[in-house]
């Protein structure tokens, strides 16, 4: 077994996990381990933007609004407006680092339009390549300054004293080394892996979630589950993601009879929130109706997406009739760690960024296009947190591994998708939940350790994750956002919201006096 020190120890390579070693890389000793590589990450993928008020005539006040709006007014309110606040510094930051953001002839940035935006200020680079320009800029800059650990699976985390004092790791052949870290920072995704249809990136399996409850972190808000409306979807199987800027660039959904899927739902109709949105596509599909989104009207769509273009001439589909078949599939975790400003997870010396995190920032369902700019934000903040805490010095571990083998077979993957698919998608019952729960409870009784193989390593997170999941669901008595129950209305319209409003009043108003004061209003 071999065992090493770092000041940082950094639990994945999205966006997230790279922008705190780039922060760090001058000052610390940082250590990056991820169980694939850095291309397999959600980030690496994300065909969306990032989201940033930079504009003269907009103001974080509206992004603000966005953002707790598409949220079902469950949002973190300090923290939601840190993220919107200091989001065009770090878009200012990531110019400087040659992130190639598109731009208009003239040279100025082009802004793109998505759900839940009432203003255009989605930046993008590469049409729909912008989570991979950004990643792989972070990665060059951070190669060769800091240690760079790929495919290598996290066990689990180790926590004495009180304190998180680092992580235990195995390669497929049965190596184990032990990281002995100041800091230990959760930047691995989030659990939308779990569902059959899905947008992430194969290597997702609920890993942080997991690891963050059996160290004992306080977790909070995981029975929201963002559904995106529009996974390509024909012959019964996805084929990756549509992404929402093409709604944004005029396609509208379509039924196979021609009739407006989202005409009279909501005011922001194909460009409402999104768990509007996939609960609208599903209740089509349920209806036995085909669900399309026509993108004829999408000038250069093949030039704007590239990406898209590839996934339509893989998955068959024929752009020139304009019309690509879109079913929902699990996204986005709005759920996770509970971090504060800072990154600071509930255990000391444990950092929780991204979707890894739940800072509080997307409430019920997250608005298009933050969760990179909530990756960049907070993961500043956190390498601030660091920077500021007195120095740790690592020291030894006096806790044994053991090393045991599991007492009984473990289902397999596609069962727990399944269940997770059928029991906690995007409609949810209490008797369909009760199901779930019993299912998990059944198969959930063993913690990994150094026996374990890396599969059963992830089939054990999977299913601690999805039991939390589904335990999650069932004690919130209610529908808003990305949890729907249909044993309670949707709490995110109409006279109930009009109260939120209300309630938030004076909050609203201190916000419109401050645009005022910088001259947005006349």
């Amino acid at each position: 077994m071999n065992v090493q020190f770092t000041d940082v120890l950094v639990i994945g390579t999205g966006i997230a996990g790279l922008m705190t070693a780039e922060c760090l890389r001058s000052h610390k000793n940082v250590t990056i381990i991820t169980k694939s590589s850095f291309q397999n990450s959600n980030s690496y993928h994300a065909q969306g933007g990032i989201a940033a008020a930079t504009q003269p005539d907009d103001h974080w006040t509206e992004h603000f609004l966005d953002t707790i709006k598409a949220g079902s007014f469950h949002n973190e309110e300090v923290l939601t407006e840190i993220l919107v606040k200091e989001g065009p510094e770090l878009i200012s930051r990531l110019e400087k680092m040659n992130v190639p953001f598109d731009r208009n002839p003239d040279g100025t940035v082009s802004l793109g339009r998505e759900g839940g935006h009432r203003k255009s200020r989605i930046l993008h680079a590469g049409g729909d390549r912008t989570g991979s320009r950004i990643v792989t800029t972070l990665y060059n800059r951070i190669a060769g300054h800091v240690t760079i650990k790929e495919n290598e699976m996290i066990g689990d985390l180790i926590v004495e004293g009180g304190r998180c004092r680092g992580a235990w790791t195995k390669l497929k052949n049965g190596e184990v080394t032990v990281y002995i870290a100041g800091a230990v920072i959760l930047a691995s995704g989030g659990a939308a892996g779990l569902y059959s249809v899905h947008s992430n990136d194969i290597s997702i399996t609920g890993d942080s979630i997991a690891l963050a409850y059996r160290a004992g972190a306080l977790l909070s808000d995981l029975e929201f589950l963002q559904f995106h409306p529009t996974m390509l979807f024909t012959h019964g199987k996805s084929f990756g993601l549509v992404s929402e800027a093409v709604r944004g660039e005029g396609a509208v959904l379509l039924t196979d009879q021609g009739d407006r899927v989202m005409k009279g739902i909501h005011e922001l109709e194909d460009l409402a929130p999104r768990d509007i949105v996939a609960r609208t596509i599903h209740q089509s599909l349920n209806r036995g109706r085909k669900v399309f989104l026509d993108v004829s009207n999408v000038k250069n769509f093949t030039k704007r997406f590239p990406t898209i273009t590839k996934q339509c001439k893989r998955a068959q589909v024929s752009l020139e009739e304009g019309r690509i078949p879109v079913a929902p599939g699990a996204h986005f975790t709005m759920g996770g760690a509970v971090t504060n400003e800072w990154g600071q997870t509930t255990v000391p010396g444990l950092y929780a960024v991204g979707e890894a995190s739940r800072t509080g920032v997307h409430g019920a369902n997250r608005l298009a296009s933050n969760s990179l700019l909530e990756g960049v934000v907070f993961s500043k903040r956190a390498a601030l947190k660091i920077l500021d805490e007195p120095g740790t010095s690592p020291a030894s571990i006096s806790n044994d591994l053991e090393k045991t083998r599991p007492g009984r077979t473990l289902p397999e993957k596609e069962e727990i998708k399944e269940k997770m698919t059928r029991y906690a998608g995007i409609v949810r019952s209490p008797h369909g939940l009760r199901e779930a729960i019993g299912w998990f409870e059944r198969h959930n009784h063993w913690n990994p350790d150094v026996g374990c193989t890396t599969h059963e390593l992830e089939v054990l997170n999977m299913l601690q994750t999805g039991h939390l999941i589904v335990t999650s669901a069932y004690i919130r008595k209610e529908s808003r956002g990305g949890h729907y129950r249909t044993d309670f209305p949707v709490r995110n319209d109409g006279e109930w919201l009009k109260k939120q409003v209300y309630r938030r009043k004076d909050y609203y108003e201190q916000a419109e006096a401050k645009k005022t004061a910088a001259g947005i209003f006349a």
